[in-house]
């Protein structure tokens, strides 16, 4: 069960994260958003981690 909810949020988490990362803002802003969205759901990254999920997330998007 808990492995559904962690898939369930983390999937979620993915959706948002693209649904920024394709919204017309600078690079930087939308780091941050990123940054904020994550620290509201309790998970707090730094601003190397921000820039590493992004980088995954774009990758995955271009394949």
């Amino acid at each position: 069960m808990k492995s559904l909810i962690y898939s369930f949020l983390g999937g979620a988490l993915v959706g948002c994260a693209i649904a920024i990362l394709f919204a017309p803002e600078k690079g930087e802003d939308t780091r941050k958003r990123i940054k904020d969205l994550l620290k509201k759901k309790g998970i707090d990254f730094t601003d190397d981690e921000v820039e590493r999920l992004v980088d995954q997330i774009s990758a995955q998007i271009e394949q």
